[in-house]
């Protein structure tokens, strides 16, 4: 694997809460020790700060919550249209902002206009989609990025 895709996986057992000895991950990443205190400090300048308990039943401990995108192994390729859809849900998610969206039904014969508050990214089957709360339907809902015809981003919420 590349070593983002490394730093991502560790930070990814890490914020499980559980202690990792230096060993154990490496085996599970399957570079070097020197490897991961490598990636510690990649982390670290990152300001995610991962705490080392010394001596003979020590390791890594990550005492943060940290967002990052859930990976699953899937056969297929996940599916997203367009790219900036995505990277302008995930500023909206992060300054918590309102987004108005033009929402494809799911014939695409219709288009409805939402006002959603983002939450999360996540995956729906091989798809990526946002869940957020509809002012117009008044609860949570999941929309699939790739039905979304446009986004505006609007005020904080």
């Amino acid at each position: 694997m590349s070593k983002i895709s490394n730093v991502l996986t560790m930070i990814e057992y890490l914020s499980s809460g559980r202690k990792y000895t230096i060993a154990e991950l490496s085996e599970k990443l399957e570079v070097t020790p020197r490897m991961i205190r490598v990636y510690k400090d990649e982390i670290e300048k990152a300001g995610i700060y991962i705490e080392t308990i010394k001596g003979p039943y020590g390791g890594y401990v990550l005492n943060q919550n940290i967002n990052v995108p859930k990976r699953f192994i899937t056969p297929n390729e996940i599916n997203l249209r367009d790219k900036s859809i995505f990277n302008l849900l995930n500023k909206a998610i992060k300054e918590k902002r309102k987004c108005f969206i033009e929402y494809y039904s799911k014939d695409k014969k219709n288009i409805s206009k939402r006002t959603i508050c983002p939450y999360d990214l996540i995956l729906l089957g091989d798809e990526w989609g946002v869940a957020a709360y509809c002012e117009f339907k008044e609860e949570i809902r999941h929309f699939y990025l790739n039905r979304i015809k446009t986004i505006k981003l609007l005020e904080i919420f």
